[in-house]
C-alpha cells in the first residue's frame, strides 16, 4: 500500500478514530497528540498489514494499542470518574442529542477493554473482528458484550 492509498484509507476511518480517542482522552491537546501518535504508529506498522482483515479493523487495533500504551505512560492521559458533563467532540454540539451524550459518558466509565468492545460493536464490527483486535476468543466477545450492555444499563439507570 502506497502513501496515497494509506491517506485515503485513514480519511475513511477518521471519524472512527476520533470517537475512539474521545473515549480515552479528555483534553484537546491529549486528543491531538493521541491522533498523531496513532497515525505515526499506523504508518510505521503499515508493512505488517496483511490485508487479511479490513484496513479499518487493522487501524482500530493500532489505535487501541496506541491508546493503551499512552495510558500506561505516566501522565500521558488524565482520567476522571466524574465526566458526566463531557461531550465527545465528534459532531458539533448542536447536533448531539442528550441520549448520545449520556451514552458516551456512561461508556467512558467502563474499563478500557469494555470500552473497546462496546465501541466496536456500536460501529458495526462483528464479534470475530472485535476478537481479532483484542486478541481473545470470538465466543468470549458475545459474553463480554452482554456484560458490558448490562453495565451500561445500570450506569444509565442511576443517572
Amino acid at each position: 500500500m502506497g502513501e496515497q492509498e494509506f491517506l485515503t484509507q485513514v480519511k475513511l476511518c477518521h471519524g472512527l478514530i476520533l470517537k475512539l480517542i474521545g473515549l480515552y482522552a479528555y483534553s484537546l491537546s491529549d486528543r491531538n497528540d493521541l491522533y498523531q501518535e496513532i497515525l505515526l504508529n499506523a504508518w510505521k506498522g503499515l508493512g505488517r498489514f496483511r490485508k487479511e482483515a479490513k484496513f479499518s479493523t487493522w487501524l482500530y487495533q493500532v489505535a487501541i494499542n496506541t491508546i493503551f500504551t499512552a495510558n500506561r505512560k505516566a501522565n500521558a492521559i488524565s482520567y476522571s470518574d466524574c465526566m458526566e458533563d463531557f461531550i465527545i467532540p465528534v459532531l458539533p454540539q448542536s447536533e448531539q442529542k442528550e441520549d448520545v451524550q449520556r451514552l458516551y459518558a456512561a461508556i467512558r466509565r467502563l474499563a478500557e477493554v469494555d470500552r473497546v468492545v462496546i465501541t466496536m460493536h456500536l460501529e458495526g464490527y462483528g464479534n470475530p473482528e472485535i476478537a481479532e483486535v483484542l486478541g481473545i476468543n470470538a465466543n468470549y466477545i458475545g459474553v463480554k458484550l452482554h456484560r458490558v450492555k448490562n453495565q451500561l444499563q445500570t450506569i444509565l439507570r442511576k443517572e
